[in-house]
Formats: C-alpha cells, structure tokens, sequence
C-alpha cells in the first residue's frame, strides 16, 4: 500500500492556477474547488507550476484514489451541474393548453361548418367572410401553442395544427371552387358533402381531438388527424 509520503512523491499537475502569484513560496495553503467541493489544499510551486497532492484532490472532490500495479486510478463523480436532468413524468394534458385548445377547437368547427352550410344552400358571395373564421382560428391556435408546458401538449398540439392545416385547404378550395361556381354541386346534391372525403376526415378528427382534450390524456388517431 502506498503511504501518504508516497502520494506526494507523485504529485501530478492537476490544476493551473490561473492568475494566482505563489511569490517565492514554495508551498501555500489554498482554497480548492472541484465541481462545487471546496476544501482546503497545500498547493507546492516547482519551475513555476503549480501542484497538488492526488489523495487531497480526491478528498475535496468527493471521489476515490487507487493503485493497481503500475497504474494510479483517480475517480471524480460528476458534477450535479454538468449531470443529466432527470426525467420527470409526462403528467398529461395541462389545465392551460386543454382550455385553450378546445377553444380553437371549437373556432375550426365554427370555421368550416359555416361554410358547409352556406356551399349546400347556395348562399351568395365570395367567400369572403370565411377569413374572419380562418383568423380567428390561427389566432386561438397561436394561443393553444403558447400553452403549451408538457409531452403531451406537444402531441396533441401537432394533431390540432394538422387538424386547422386540412380545414383551411378544404376552406381555399371551395372558395375557389365557388368563385368558378363550381360548389353549385354541393347545394344540388344533398349527398354532396357525405362524399366529400377531406370533409369527411375533417369532421372525425373534429370528433377525435374533441373527446380526446376533454379526457385530459393524449392519444393519437392515424386515420383522421394526421
């Protein structure tokens, strides 16, 4: 076993001092600090390094000094502030994100159904009311997204956006559509908006996400919402 007189014969440069003048001292008395630990330490200066001893070191910073045959195994843990963050877990929805995303839930509905009943009964104009809906929607989902503070807000908000991204397609190509007269299918057919497929992925993942904010706990549907 190595005695303490041993360790210092092996005295290794472990730190530099930066910026501390030792004078013509050979060895001072210091303040080590190592990942938060302090502790004091005889610091020895030769040809202008600075020096400490292995087992002082491994005191201050908490860890362990061994000696295998030839080899000298110094073992620092990990400092808290460079450690991992622990993983904490998902505790669902949060109250702020389901209220505001309702919320938006409930503006796309309004959204789109307004212009479901107008293209089935003709009802004139340009389409040009459509876009209070639209911003009115893009505005409470900014909010929803704003709300946002678990994993599963993140999920769920991915699901919502792709939800108001399909409404406003189906919103511009009607309105398009309209401009050429081309919805005068819709109010001709009763049947027109059953066989309308994007309308119809609309109103189930409506049904979906809505069932799902109010239970508070984040599932996926691959069929409609995505």
């Amino acid at each position: 076993m190595h005695s303490r007189s041993d360790s210092w014969r092996i005295i290794v440069a472990v730190l530099a001092f930066s910026g501390i003048t030792l004078g013509q001292s050979h060895q001072q008395k210091r303040t080590l600090v190592v990942n938060g630990q302090s502790g004091d330490a005889t610091v020895v200066q030769i040809d202008g390094r600075s020096y400490i001893d292995l087992e002082t070191l491994a005191r201050i910073a908490n860890g362990s000094l061994s000696f295998q045959g030839t080899q000298i195994i110094l073992t620092i843990p990990q400092s808290s502030a460079n450690a991992a963050p622990a993983t904490t877990a998902d505790s669902g929805l949060s109250t702020d994100f389901m209220r505001a995303a309702i919320q938006d839930l409930a503006t796309i509905k309004e959204w789109y159904s307004t212009l479901a009943y107008a293209i089935q009964r003709g009802v004139p104009g340009d389409g040009g009311r459509v876009f209070t809906y639209r911003d009115k929607a893009a505005h409470d989902l900014t909010l929803a997204t704003a709300a946002v503070s678990t994993d599963s807000d993140r999920s769920a908000l991915r699901l919502l956006t792709t939800h108001f991204n399909k409404v406003e397609k189906w919103s511009n190509m009607l309105v398009e559509s309209r401009k050429s007269l081309g919805t005068a299918n819709y109010s001709m057919s009763p049947d027109a908006l059953n066989n309308d497929p994007l309308y119809q992925t609309i109103n189930r993942c409506s049904q979906f996400l809505n069932t799902m904010l109010a239970s508070g706990k984040f599932e996926d549907d691959r069929s409609s919402c995505h």
